[in-house]
């Protein structure tokens, strides 16, 4: 079955803070490379839901400015 826009923006959120925290964690321990690589997946799946969002929020606005057909 076909993800939803809305499930997958859900979605990539959910990877970017895990992204985020797994990177904090690395960081923590002083692996730097590690966090900086994380840090780099994180920021990308933000833009991707970014993205996303645009997508819906065009998709939105398309909707409401459609003027309704009278039977």
């Amino acid at each position: 079955m076909p993800q939803s826009t809305h499930d997958r923006a859900a979605e990539l959120h959910n990877l970017a803070a895990h992204a985020h925290a797994a990177a904090a964690t690395a960081h923590g321990k002083g692996d730097h490379l590690t966090a900086h690589e994380l840090s780099k997946q994180a920021h990308e799946h933000s833009m991707n839901v970014n993205k996303l969002v645009e997508e819906l929020c065009t998709k939105a606005a398309g909707f409401q400015q459609k003027p309704k057909q009278s039977t």
